[in-house]
This record gives C-alpha cells, sequence and structure tokens, in this order.
C-alpha cells in the first residue's frame, strides 16, 4: 500500500472512530444540555475526517478536482453548531430540565432547579 493509501485508510477510521463515539454520547450521557454536546464535537470531527478521507481518494488516486466534498465539510462546519446552539435555547425555552450536577448557573435558572451554592 503506498502512503495516500495509508493515510485514507487512518482517515476512515479516525472518522469511524469519532461518529461511533458521538453516537454512544447520544445514548449514554444523562440530559439534554449534554447529550448535545457529544454529537455535536464528536461527530463533527468524524464526519469531517472522513470527508477529508474522500477528498483525498479523489484527488490524488483518481485524479480528479472533487470540490463537492469541500463544499459539505464546509456547510457541515457551519451548520452542526448552529442547530445544536437553537437545539439548546429551544430547550431553555421549554424549560427542559438539567441534571442537579450541572456547573452552569443559566441552564439551573432555566430548567426551574436553584442552583446549588
Amino acid at each position: 500500500m503506498s502512503g495516500i493509501e495509508w493515510l485514507i485508510a487512518a482517515l476512515v477510521l479516525i472518522g469511524a472512530v469519532f461518529v461511533l463515539l458521538g453516537s454512544v454520547a447520544l445514548v449514554k450521557l444523562p440530559d439534554f444540555y449534554t447529550r448535545l454536546h457529544g454529537p455535536t464535537k464528536a461527530t463533527t470531527l468524524g464526519l469531517g475526517s472522513l470527508v477529508l478521507a474522500s477528498m483525498v481518494f479523489f484527488n490524488f488516486v483518481q485524479n480528479e478536482l472533487s470540490l463537492q466534498q469541500l463544499l459539505i465539510a464546509l456547510f457541515l462546519f457551519i451548520t452542526a453548531p448552529v442547530t445544536a446552539y437553537m437545539l439548546i435555547k429551544a430547550g431553555m425555552h421549554q424549560k427542559v430540565t438539567a441534571i442537579e450536577v450541572t456547573k452552569n448557573q443559566h441552564l439551573m435558572q432555566a430548567s426551574g432547579k436553584k442552583p446549588a451554592p
């Protein structure tokens, strides 16, 4: 295997691990606010790595210039944090409860619980 193929394999493996970690975080974390953190960060990194592997493959192995993957990555890195922010704001508006050990006072006040001293 050439160096490019090793790079592509490594990027795909790294991307798959991050996507898996983001998915497990979505299932295992205790409340709405922390569940958004895992998929937003880890899955964005994972999908970015997979798209980067696709860019390397099409640009160097198949000798085709593919800007579609660059646009996908740009769209992903812009929309994922904005979507998470909007979901958190909607959760705060709906007064979704946070777990008691949350250190963010704004979440505790928005959820209707009294902050710990």
